[in-house]
């Protein structure tokens, strides 16, 4: 692939700005957890659209208008990259963000990366992902994939048992092993070399997949495929964060429950301070 060169940004961008992040709720929070553990330093605005959520089941020109507003309060705040850690934004949006992005910031999404993975170290055979009806209902995958390698065929089965799972605990037990089980033994999945993790959701219980196959499918996980893509880019473009003293990262909400806040604690691994921020007044 031509590499691109993104130089032209850099009278705009410094290091020492932030990550901007976002999703439709918490989900998006395993992108944050894989960005902060591969680059510790990097300071990270996380806005969750907390009072939209899901966004899986609402229309494009919805999606499109939270995501350019929050899009909007990032850039406020000095992002130098803007990264849509959600799948049904990243299918519905991603092209309107980085239009109204500009120059102003580099606009990531989470399933370009793993289509140039899937392109970069598999061909000639079955790939297999799960996600929410949403996702693979719209063929995002399917579509990119086939425009970047002809010779994959993808095997797509909606899990939509699996978000809610997760969000209620429902991990690393016999009844979320029970439910995975239930879905990966689907024949829509057979025969497939590696399996992608169409949901931001679904890093909490890639143990469980992985055991499941216990070595026979490579489990990718879309939120560290989009973190070595990021760090790639900003080590490409001189704008890795050289101050070792952060700023402190920040986690925005649209809506606030302090039940919510002690669930982010499952997705980023630690517990986070939220804070409200309303997007329409």
């Amino acid at each position: 692939m031509r590499k691109m060169n993104f130089s032209y940004l850099h009278h705009l961008m410094k290091s020492s700005d932030p990550i901007g992040i976002f999703d439709s709720g918490i989900g998006g929070m395993t992108v944050a957890r894989a960005v902060k553990d591969l680059m510790p330093d990097e300071q990270i605005i996380y806005f969750g659209d907390t009072a939209h959520l899901p966004y899986g089941d609402k229309s494009a020109a919805a999606i499109q208008a939270y995501s350019v507003k929050i899009t909007d309060v990032l850039i406020q705040r000095g992002c130098k990259v803007i990264l849509i850690a959600c799948n049904s934004a990243s299918a519905a949006a991603f092209e309107l963000v980085k239009e109204y992005a500009g120059k102003k910031a580099k606009v990531f999404n989470v399933i370009d990366p793993v289509v140039a993975y899937i392109r970069e170290n598999y061909q000639k055979t079955s790939i297999g992902l799960i996600g929410t009806k949403q996702t693979v209902n719209s063929m995002v995958y399917q579509n990119k994939i086939e425009e970047s390698s002809n010779s994959v065929k993808l095997k797509a089965l909606a899990t939509p048992l699996l978000v809610p799972m997760i969000e209620e605990g429902f991990i690393n037990n016999h009844i979320s092993e029970e439910i995975i089980h239930q879905y990966l033994v689907n024949d829509q999945l057979k025969d497939i070399e590696a399996l992608i993790l169409g949901c931001t959701h679904y890093p909490l219980i890639k143990k469980e997949i992985a055991g499941y196959y216990a070595g026979r499918v490579e489990v990718i996980d879309s939120s560290v495929t989009v973190a070595k893509a990021l760090k790639a880019y900003l080590e490409y473009n001189n704008l890795v964060r050289s101050n070792k003293q952060s700023n402190g990262d920040h986690f925005l909400v649209s809506d606030f429950t302090e039940s919510f806040e002690a669930t982010t604690k499952l997705f980023f691994k630690e517990l986070v301070h939220l804070e409200k921020y309303t997007l329409w007044e």
